[in-house]
Order: C-alpha cells, then structure tokens, then sequence
C-alpha cells in the first residue's frame, strides 16, 4: 500500500497550528490539540444521524463546541414542566453526562468551546449567568434584566453577548456584553425579539428572525458596536444555527435548511426530521442539530451536518 511519502512526497508535518493556506489531500499533525488532519473536499452538503443526547429535552437555545468536541446544556421536558440543569458533552459519536450547572433552565443565550463556555438569562425570567471551565460550571454576574427566550454570541466563558427575548410579549431589542467581569447593556437591536438564533462572537454575531408580533425573517449583524440589518432569510421564524457571522446554517421548526454566505442567505439541503427548538453548534463546514420537540417531552435525536466545499477533517483510529 502506498504510504503519504510515496503520494506526496514528503511526511506528515508536525505543526504547532493548522496551516494556512492547506491544500486538498493535505495531511498533518497538530501538536498543540494532538490531533492529525486532513484535508478533503466535499462536493455536496449532507445530513446523517449522529449520537443521541442522553437526555431528550426542548431547548430554544445553542449549545457550544464544535461537531466532534460538542456541548449542550439545560433544556426542559416541557410535558413535566420540569427544567432541566444536565450538561453533556459529545466526541463527535456519543454524549456523556458531565457537571450539572447550578440553575436548571431552558430558552437562555449560550455558546463557546466544550472548553470554556457561557450560558445566560433563559426560563423561568432568569438573570443568572454561568461559565463552564471545561469541568465545572461557576455562576458569574448576573444580567442586567431577566429574560428568558433570547439568543447569544459567544466565543468563550469570558466573552460574549446576549441579545433579544421576553418580557413583553413582542420581544426585545435589548444587548448586553460581557467581558468576564460584568455585563453592560450596550446598543439595542434595530427590531425587538425573541426566539431569536445567534451565532459568531462578541465582536461580530448574526442575530437571525425570531418573533416580534409574529414571526420575523430580518437579520442584523454585530460589529462589536451596533447592530446593522442586512439581508432577510427567506422563511420568518426562530431555529437553531450555528457558524460565523461570514458563514452560517440556520435550521427551522420544519426540516427546511438556509445557508448564509456573509451577504445573502441561499436554499440548503433539508434536514432529515422535522425537528423544533433545537441546540446548534459548530461551523458552517461541520455543525449539528440535537434535542427539541415534538414529543413534548423533548427528543434525543442528532443530526450532524457536513457542508460543501474544502473541509478540514480529524482523522481518528479504531
């Protein structure tokens, strides 16, 4: 069998960082997560079931990580009324319960790393904040205003915002920054909401649809100052999502899929289940879907997405 030598004509690089830029069929080793990539390219983008939760749960919120180092937090079993405070983590082919957080709650602003990770606000009304150390979880300052079915933006347990949510009924415009200390309320949102999705970080987010008075197709990005409206989705409405303010994919409550390009947003290819509040996460090239509704009860099924287009791939032994 032909090794890489024969192939490329050299060895596996150790490399401190991935580099930049990489070529299709690259092969390397990265020193500092221990991992060996490669570089492939996929010319159609595709669903597949991954690893159910063990939990199921309805969650209205994002979960943190990426597709092969996931996590998800909180939801509700919403037939109980029961809040759930449940933390599992995912290694890309199963979930494991891990450290609970300290306020069980669903409908909040999350995101991060399966490393380091934020949660915020969520039901019922809460203004509590937690970070995750990958570990634990640590209840941090609190929000400046309850609220419960808004969205967030974060890169870390240290930084990130939240935006949009309830109270009243329309929803609200309302931003606030953390920057690992405190949480400031900064410039408001153009169009109040709630059940908003989110993705990016503290200093460039894509805050997506939602509710006003009834369902919204206006999305806004962040620049780290204020908001601006850019292009609508095609379909109104909430969704999970995950990506980058350059590059997203945003679920719905059917199995309908849009892909947003950092300027217009475009058809996807359909999920396989018509699935409702949902956790997303991950990027654009390598993202999921898990949880939501219905049964009520909330469901433990996984949906793994692969984007088309050059990807970077860990490559794992068995």
């Amino acid at each position: 069998m032909a090794t890489y030598y024969d192939i490329k004509g050299q060895k596996v690089q150790n490399r401190s960082a991935d580099p930049s830029p990489v070529q299709e069929g690259q092969v390397w080793y990265n020193t500092t997560s221990n991992t060996a990539k490669v570089e492939s390219y996929v010319a159609t983008a595709s669903w597949s079931t991954g690893g159910s939760l063990n939990t199921g749960r309805i969650a209205a919120m994002n979960g943190a990580g990426t597709q092969n180092a996931g996590l998800v937090y909180g939801g509700l079993k919403e037939n109980t009324g029961t809040y759930l405070n449940q933390t599992e983590s995912y290694n890309g082919t199963s979930w494991s319960e891990v450290a609970d957080l300290n306020t069980a709650r669903n409908a909040a602003a999350a995101g991060g790393t399966q490393t380091s990770a934020l949660l915020a606000g969520g039901a019922p009304g809460s203004t509590a904040s937690e970070s995750w150390d990958g570990s634990c979880w640590t209840t941090t300052p609190s929000l400046n205003a309850a609220r419960q079915y808004l969205t967030g933006a974060m890169e870390s347990g240290t930084a990130g915002i939240a935006f949009g949510g309830l109270p009243p009924p329309s929803g609200v415009g309302s931003t606030e920054l953390y920057n690992g200390s405190t949480w400031s309320e900064v410039a408001d949102l153009n169009t109040a909401r709630r059940s908003n999705a989110g993705v990016g970080s503290s200093t460039a987010a894509l805050g997506m649809g939602g509710y006003s008075t009834g369902p919204i197709a206006n999305c806004e990005s962040w620049d780290g100052s204020c908001w601006t409206n850019v292009n609508n989705q095609s379909n109104s409405g909430g969704g999970a999502a995950f990506g980058t303010l350059a590059s997203a994919v945003k679920g719905s409550g059917t199995t309908t899929v849009e892909l947003w390009d950092g300027t217009n947003w475009s058809a996807g290819v359909d999920s396989s289940t018509s699935v409702s509040n949902r956790y997303g996460l991950g990027t654009s090239s390598l993202g999921l879907l898990a949880g939501g509704e219905p049964p009520n009860a909330g469901v433990t099924t996984v949906e793994e997405y692969v984007g088309a287009g050059p990807i970077t791939r860990t490559i794992t032994v068995t």
